[in-house]
């Protein structure tokens, strides 16, 4: 299946996929490996990928971004995937963090983070996840109290994907508990020389062992109340609403990109086993399975291309994107279980890509919000 075929594929969009593809290559698969056993990747690879433009590429050239549309973000996270290099942590740097600031920062904040964002000077993490709320976003306890021209912030994160290395934090807090989720704000951390923040374990996963995870902690950090993202408090809740959509839409790329990336290496497999005599292929058991995962992706390709296309022209409503997400997590489980299966006993050796894709899969039904909550979402509607 190629990317290329898909409606919102420009001939433009063509160039910057094989651009990405070679970085990716040459600059990330190698390195894997490495990562993987160090539990983050090297910073220099954070510049590296800034320098060809592989961060905020959808972000206006007016700050330091490529000038593209989230079609360039989209290219990014199935090439990254596809190749099976998840570490570098570009989809909630770029795709996330960044168009948080774009919308909602002042214009001296976006002049300020955005272009040393893109080059891969600031490293950038979203912190919404506690230790007793994960997708219940109006649990949170974490308090953002103002006092005088600063914020103080208290309590922790957990869960936080580019944790370790960020430079720029987006800490979602109470201002109001009173309020509920009225009272939720987002305030943004600049980590050098934040007093009383501190850094927790590298938490280590089953898979995506590169993505550095961290636990936060905050005691008594101020901040100065100028990087309150937005005008006024109050309304974190209300700009996760309004952003989730796109980070779900994310998840479901790299989800197709998975079952994708599994059909490939499993029929290549089929192919050379050889089994009673014959090609593994041959058998019957064999084609009917990989005729169902290819169905099965292929209805994802279909899926996935009409919500690009819905995002690109500003159409995408929260359930649908809701229903990107858990429906292709899900499958993307399904298809790369049925492919490990096909391996045998090979699919379990972790020098086998098949088993690579079957680690990191199945956080994809848990963060942006676990499907259970993308079934509610949904079941909101009808």
């Amino acid at each position: 299946m190629d990317t290329r075929n898909s409606p919102w594929i420009t001939e433009d969009l063509v160039i910057f996929q094989d651009a990405i593809r070679r970085f990716v290559a040459r600059e990330l698969v190698p390195n894997e490996e490495r990562w993987a056993k160090q539990q983050q990747v090297d910073r220099e690879a954070w510049l590296k990928a800034g320098e060809v433009g592989m961060l905020c590429p959808s972000i206006p050239e007016e700050y330091g971004g490529g000038g593209g549309t989230f079609a360039h973000d989209a290219i990014i996270t199935l090439e990254q995937t596809r190749a099976g290099t998840a570490s570098l942590g570009t989809n909630v740097h770029s795709g996330i963090v960044a168009h948080y600031l774009l919308r909602y920062a002042t214009e001296e904040q976006k002049q300020r983070w955005l272009p040393k964002m893109a080059r891969g000077e600031l490293i950038g993490a979203i912190a919404m996840s506690e230790p007793g709320a994960g997708s219940d976003l109006q649990a949170i306890k974490m308090r953002a109290v103002r006092d005088g021209d600063h914020y103080v912030l208290n309590g922790s994160k957990t869960f936080i994907t580019n944790g370790i290395l960020a430079d720029l934090i987006l800490v979602v807090a109470k201002t109001d508990p009173a309020k509920g989720s009225k009272g939720t704000s987002i305030v943004v951390l600049e980590t050098a020389q934040a007093e009383g923040f501190r850094r927790g374990r590298n938490l280590e996963k089953i898979g995506l062992k590169g993505n550095d995870t961290a636990e936060l902690f905050f005691d008594d950090v101020r901040v100065p109340c100028e990087n309150l993202l937005g005008p006024e408090e109050g309304k974190g809740f209300v700009q996760l609403m309004q952003q989730l959509p796109q980070e779900r839409m994310i998840i479901a790329l790299g989800a197709l990109a998975t079952m994708e990336r599994a059909l490939e290496e499993t029929i290549a497999y089929v192919r050379d086993r050889k089994v009673f005599g014959q090609s593994l292929l041959d058998l019957q058991n064999t084609r009917f399975r990989l005729a169902e995962c290819k169905t099965v992706a292929t209805i994802a390709r279909t899926f996935v291309d009409d919500c690009m296309q819905k995002v690109l022209r500003g159409e995408l409503d929260p359930e649908t994107a809701a229903m990107a997400k858990w429906w292709s997590t899900q499958r993307s489980c399904e298809v790369v279980d049925e492919c490990l299966q096909l391996h045998g006993g090979y699919g379990y050796m972790m020098e086998y890509p098949i088993a690579r894709l079957y680690l990191n899969a199945r956080v994809s039904k848990i963060f942006g919000g676990s499907n259970e909550i993308m079934k509610e979402l949904v079941a909101r509607t009808l």
